[in-house]
This record gives C-alpha cells, sequence and structure tokens, in this order.
C-alpha cells in the first residue's frame, strides 16, 4: 500500500518545559521554599535529563496531547516510594506541597494535579519493575552522594506488595 506523500505522522514528544518567565499570578517554588531542604539539594543531584532522554520512547504520542514529562513520573514514583504513599496519595501531596512539586522540575507553584493517579500505573507497566528499581537506585546513589542518605539506613528493606500486572 503506498503512502501519501500529503500525510505525514509525527511522533509527539512531551511538552516542553516553557521558558522560565515570571507570572504575576503564580508564586515561585523557588520563594516558598528552603534551598537547604533535603528534597531540592536530592533533586539537584540526580540528572533528570537522563531519564528524560531513557524514558521519553516509552510514551510516543502520535495524536491528543504531548505525554507526560519523563522528570515528571521519575519524581512522582521516587517520591512515591521515598514517603510510601499510594498513587492517589502522591498526587494529592504533590499538589499541596511545593518541595514536591520542585522536585518535579516544577517552576511555579500550581494548585491542580498534574496528571490523573492512573497514569501512574501505566508508567509503572510500561518501565516495567527493572526501571523502578534503576530509578531508586539512581536516587539512593544522588542521596548517598550529598550525605543526605547513610549507608546505615540501607540496611533496613522495605518490600512494596503492590501487584504489577504482567
Amino acid at each position: 500500500m503506498a503512502r501519501n506523500p500529503a500525510i505525514s505522522v509525527c511522533r509527539m514528544k512531551h511538552r516542553p518545559r516553557p521558558p522560565e518567565q515570571n507570572d504575576l499570578f503564580l508564586p515561585r517554588l523557588v520563594d516558598m521554599i528552603d534551598m537547604r531542604h533535603e528534597l531540592v539539594t536530592l533533586s539537584a543531584l540526580i540528572d533528570w535529563e537522563f531519564f528524560e532522554r531513557e524514558w521519553a520512547g516509552l510514551f510516543p504520542s502520535t495524536t491528543g496531547r504531548p505525554a507526560t514529562s519523563p522528570r515528571l513520573v521519575a519524581g512522582l514514583l521516587y517520591l512515591q516510594h521515598a514517603f510510601r504513599l499510594s498513587d492517589e496519595a502522591v498526587v494529592a501531596r504533590w499538589v499541596e506541597n511545593p518541595y514536591f512539586q520542585h522536585s518535579t522540575g516544577e517552576t511555579f507553584f500550581q494548585h491542580r494535579p498534574p496528571i490523573d493517579p492512573t497514569s501512574l500505573i501505566r508508567w509503572r507497566k510500561r518501565i516495567g519493575e527493572e526501571g523502578v528499581e534503576w530509578l531508586l537506585t539512581k536516587t539512593i546513589e544522588a542521596g548517598r552522594k550529598s550525605g543526605a542518605v547513610e549507608d546505615a539506613i540501607l540496611d533496613e528493606v522495605a518490600v512494596d506488595t503492590t501487584v504489577m500486572e504482567s
């Protein structure tokens, strides 16, 4: 079957971050938070662009709105595991917590959820158990480099009993 050259299919990437400019109606997160907070320190040490490169192809979008930012999803999955929260709880806490928002790459305080909590289920299916473990390994390595995570704390094992469909 011959392709019509007038019709091209493009793969939409996630929406690029807009240039950082002041918004009269939205407060900047850096004006609200303590830049010495452990989540701020940890976020500065993680190579978020690496997640962008590695995970961007997992959700190619050919129609509709642009895909969710891998940085946002990586940050939410980390926060979910770090604070032992459900999908719904991590998204709800994100709305009310400027440190959560900052650690997922937001510039301005947001009053609405960034994604539907069920999106995290789809992301976990796409990246698989290995992807989640890889994410947690990267964040632990960054925490150890900063001194925020001590080796003694790694002796305790937390097991996530969430069932993932195959």
